[in-house]
């Protein structure tokens, strides 16, 4: 891995970036509302999993596909959006983007078969990851380092309360109709959210900055993504916590359902969680200016690791509860919420250049391959918390030796 770029990792880029071009409160709402429409495709789902099933015709282990095939096409088409983002502008990707997204959705609320929803699903994924390269991208136009760090924080805080509200959204749609009304709520949404951006957000990348679109140049900027010791061992950790949160999402159904026999509190649990990541989120975004993302980060995997071999134990010797479950998963994912954050803003720290093509493939690798270990996780389920709860424990320990690896031993420092 090439050392220049890396050898000092707080060094500043030669020029400062400009800041937000709108209100700073309505760019931090702005990015959240385009990030929530991942979450909202995702986690909306969940309730409407069984509806989905009896409807077309789905045996219950092959119902999560509806969750994998969206994390599939938003894991692959990020490739695609990078490129794209870096030659034509951060603007009319998402534009475009958003029209797509909006067009799959309405594919899926018709679907007839369980292959077409999964196609629709593929398609809708494709299409809204543009939302995580281009908004990435877009934030590093305007900031970098520990002030991008907090930007991303505070966006983050506002996009966990999707989680919050997804599943209860999804069911309390479900009262008013079935499960083909979601589709149409979220391509409603799209649509706000695709209005506002289109009247209020202004072009970020400077005509100059503009790269042409060619194999060689892709290839370029995807070895100097990867070449960068930073980006890619900043990207590696946390490939491997998305690995453990694709496991939590493919698990947690059949863990209410089936291990506590409480599906009706999935909505609950999946509050419990996000709210912590929203409040990890917010804390991120008050210390990190003062501590760092290393400190902050570091710190928060090794509390990880220490709070999933607990709950490994716990499960493991039978004394597992709903409540036991619950607030051990809930500080996890808070531990998740902080490190994942601040990995970031560190993979991106030299990459203001290609910020584009380095969020893309950065983004393929954490969502593409998390998401695959994550169905494996799922898969695992055998009736017990214990292969959740595992797969995060595994994660943490892996995230961290990638992290000691990029920071040669030096870890905990505040930078």
């Amino acid at each position: 891995m090439s050392e220049s770029r890396s050898a000092d990792p707080v060094t500043p880029v030669a020029a400062e970036p400009p800041g937000a071009p709108i209100g700073f409160v309505e760019f931090v709402l702005l990015i959240a509302a385009l990030m929530a429409l991942t979450a909202l495709g995702i986690d909306s789902m969940l309730p409407a999993l069984p509806a989905i099933g009896e409807a077309l015709g789905a045996s219950p282990a092959a119902r999560p596909f509806v969750v994998t095939a969206f994390l599939i096409g938003f894991g692959v088409a990020q490739l695609v959006h990078g490129p794209l983002a870096d030659r034509y502008g951060r603007r009319r990707v998402l534009i475009v983007a958003l029209v797509i997204y909006i067009v799959a959705n309405g594919a899926s609320a018709v679907a007839g078969s369980f292959t077409l929803l999964l196609v629709a699903r593929v398609c809708a994924g494709a299409a809204i990851a543009a939302t995580r390269v281009a908004t990435v991208a877009l934030v590093r136009d305007c900031y970098h380092g520990r002030a991008m760090a907090q930007v991303m924080s505070i966006a983050f805080m506002v996009f966990m309360i999707v989680p919050i509200l997804a599943p209860a959204f999804g069911e309390l749609v479900l009262l008013f109709g079935n499960w083909r009304l979601i589709f149409w709520t979220i391509a409603a949404l799209a649509a706000l959210v695709l209005a506002w951006f289109s009247l209020r957000m202004p072009e970020t990348l400077a005509p100059e900055a503009q790269l042409p679109i060619s194999l060689s140049r892709i290839l370029g900027g995807w070895r100097e993504t990867l070449g960068d010791r930073l980006s890619l061992g900043y990207t590696l950790a946390a490939t491997a916590l998305m690995a453990a949160l694709y496991g939590y999402l493919n698990s947690v159904q059949p863990i209410m359902a089936q291990t506590f026999g409480r599906e009706k509190l999935l909505a609950l649990i999946f509050a419990t969680t996000s709210v912590t990541m929203a409040a990890a989120n917010l804390l991120n975004s008050r210390i990190v200016m003062r501590l760092g993302t290393r400190l902050i980060s570091h710190s928060s995997v090794t509390i990880l690791i220490l709070v999933s071999a607990i709950h490994l134990g716990i499960a493991h010797f039978g004394g597992e509860s709903l409540i036991v479950f619950a607030v051990l998963q809930a500080i996890t994912m808070a531990c998740f919420g902080l490190a994942t954050s601040n990995f970031s803003s560190m993979a991106m720290e030299n990459m203001g250049r290609i910020a584009g093509t380095a969020s893309s493939v950065q983004g393929f690798t954490s969502v593409t391959i998390g998401s695959l270990i994550g169905a494996g996780i799922g898969h695992a389920y055998d009736g017990t918390t214990q292969p959740l709860t595992l797969g995060f424990l595994i994660a943490g320990c892996v995230a961290f030796g990638f992290v000691f690896m990029t920071e040669r031993g030096r870890m905990f420092r505040p930078a």
